[in-house]
């Protein structure tokens, strides 16, 4: 039996990785988003910000990263594992920008199937920038909207997961997970 592939999106700054860290902590298998271990492996290489620098190979690399996530969740020995972030993110944030890709990237939203997506919506009050996440909160609200576009174009319909503390939403994502 392969594991439940669980994936947890929103805009920048809405507290995906603090609800990642927090299903791990309580025992389940969780993959982290990869964008910033890319962005510093950049920046070691003279690149200070390859997003900016080279948006398609930034997005090649998310792509390549992500496809290997996939196969590596298959391999957990559990029933769910939850992920920071899918294919369709990069996507999304490529039509976000404007940024023009190839045929690649559509086919490996379209081959690589997640069983759930959970949505968390831009908040103002926790919203953050640091040096890897440089968007502004008017920018957060539009990846969001494209997000939810991305995800709905390959067929998946995204879970909106409410504002809360991080119990609050935890509870609700795996309250939602057992259903």
């Amino acid at each position: 039996m392969k594991p439940k592939k669980i994936v947890i999106t929103g805009g920048p700054s809405t507290g995906k990785t603090s609800i990642i860290e927090k299903i791990e902590l309580m025992g389940h298998a969780c993959i982290h988003e990869i964008s910033r271990s890319i962005t510093l492996e950049a920046r070691e290489q003279g690149i200070q910000q390859l997003f900016v620098s080279d948006p398609l190979l930034f997005s090649k690399k998310i792509t390549e990263g992500r496809i290997n996530q996939f196969h590596e969740a298959s391999k957990f020995p559990v029933k769910h594992v939850f992920m920071d972030r899918g294919l369709p993110d990069v996507v999304a944030y490529m039509d976000c920008f404007g940024q023009e890709y190839d045929h690649s990237f559509i086919e490996a939203c379209e081959n690589y199937i997640y069983d759930d997506v959970f949505l968390l919506p831009p908040w103002k009050e926790i919203y953050s920038t640091d040096e890897e996440r440089y968007e502004n909160f008017d920018e957060a609200l539009r990846i969001h909207d494209c997000l939810e576009t991305s995800y709905k174009k390959y067929g998946y319909k995204p879970k909106h997961v409410p504002k809360g503390t991080i119990a609050e939403r935890l509870s609700f994502i795996l309250n939602k997970v057992k259903n």
